[in-house]
């Protein structure tokens, strides 16, 4: 059987434009929520998000560091974003200068939930203000999911697999496991696998929030409204940026000396066959996720240390999270902690996945979970559940979890592990 391990790490979160960055500002339990500043949203009945901040601020972004001017002008946000976060990533794992043949088994499994949602939004409007010829001609590869991957391939010559996922709020896991089953089959040696997204725009808001899944109650307070578990929750809190791992054949890895950071060893998917937007009310999707995962893995339930939940601060979802997780773990749960970092950075959408499980990664390299942030007062459910509330918790991480939940009764769970 062929292992699967990461060796490289990129990330554009709402607290920072790499991964040390964001990873620090994560554990010192900041918040990436504010205002919208991207469009007047005053007339919204959701004002606020988890915005990537620009580059003048002190953690923002510059997407000149790694995307061709060229490119950014032709494209949306949300691939902008995944270039880079691959980019990093690359960079990393140490795989700027790969050899030729190295690059033929080499590939891509980037995607995300919506894809280019503000040109499309933007680009309807010049066709009806201003006709069709006034629309770009790069309207169309610019807003295209798949388009991550294929700029990402083109910029870095990667000739193997050209992957992307369309699986909502479960994008992102689906692309890493997606990725480690294709190295795992032998199509590849090395895959760029991650998510992306960036839907912070008026026709973005407005849609989740006239669908009741935004948070609508701390528009005052931004940085209060993502609050997993906590009675007060009322729903998500938009974020946007991109997560992107490079995934490679062990014994490929070591052979060239790479840094490893943990083996991909348990992906599990399921579909709730229930409700397009609602979870099953009885979490067998959620539970039945985890536990292929964790069938696939090898491990026994014991030796789950951390759990990075989906989380997403809805009422319902929460929840019947915690109820699958209680299912499937058992007693366990009394030696594990679990909680949900977009309680910090929001909800990336297509993006979550993939970010969750770099967070995932980095608890197990320093042996430290972070908090569940706005935990001020947990619901019943919570009970026994160590849900890292406020603050960072330092202790032994070497196997963890990650969960991703989407519409349409979509479910990915990823089982990761430290590598002696």
């Amino acid at each position: 059987m062929r292992r699967v391990v990461v060796t490289g790490l990129g990330l554009v979160t709402p607290l920072g434009s790499d991964v040390e960055t964001s990873w620090k500002n994560i554990l010192a339990g900041r918040s990436g929520a504010g205002q919208i500043t991207r469009f007047d949203a005053s007339d919204y009945k959701c004002r606020i998000a988890c915005e990537v901040k620009p580059a003048t601020h002190e953690y923002g972004f510059d997407p000149g560091k790694r995307v061709d001017h060229k490119v950014q002008r032709q494209v949306d946000p949300f691939i902008v974003f995944g270039i880079d976060a691959a980019g990093q990533a690359i960079e990393d794992a140490g795989l700027l200068d790969m050899p030729d043949e190295l690059k033929l088994r080499a590939g891509c499994s980037i995607g995300s939930g919506i894809g280019g949602l503000p040109g499309i939004e933007s680009e309807s409007l010049v066709l009806h203000e201003k006709g069709p010829g006034r629309v770009s001609p790069h309207f169309v590869h610019g807003r295209l999911i798949n388009l991550i991957s294929g700029q990402v391939s083109i910029k870095y010559g990667l000739m193997g697999p050209n992957h992307a996922v369309v699986t909502a709020c479960s994008t992102g896991a689906h692309s890493i496991g997606d990725a480690a089953r294709m190295i795992r089959d032998d199509d590849a040696d090395i895959m760029v696998a991650g998510g992306a997204e960036a839907t912070i725009c008026p026709i973005g808001i407005a849609g989740f929030a006239q669908a009741r899944a935004l948070s609508t109650a701390f528009n005052d307070q931004p940085e209060k409204a993502s609050r997993p578990y906590d009675r007060d929750r009322d729903g998500f809190v938009m974020g946007e940026g991109a997560g992107v791992v490079v995934l490679e054949e062990y014994e490929h890895a070591k052979a060239r000396g790479a840094k490893i950071y943990a083996e991909v060893v348990g992906y599990g998917l399921s579909g709730d066959a229930y409700h397009v937007t609602a979870p099953h009310p009885e979490g067998s999707g959620a539970f039945r996720s985890m536990e292929m995962a964790m069938r696939k893995s090898g491990l026994d339930l014991g030796d789950i240390d951390y759990v990075n939940a989906h989380g997403t601060s809805t009422p319902l979802g929460d929840e019947l999270e915690l109820g699958a997780v209680r299912k499937l773990f058992g007693n366990n749960t009394a030696t594990m902690s679990m909680s949900s970092t977009k309680s910090a950075i929001g909800h990336l959408l297509g993006g979550a996945g993939a970010v969750e499980s770099i967070f995932c990664i980095l608890a197990m390299r320093d042996q430290v979970v972070p908090p569940t942030l706005n935990l001020d007062n947990p619901s019943e459910g919570c009970a026994g559940v160590d849900l890292v509330p406020h603050t960072a918790k330092e202790r032994e991480v070497k196997a963890v979890l990650n969960n991703s939940f989407g519409f349409g009764g979509t479910n990915a769970s990823l089982v990761m592990r430290a590598v002696d």
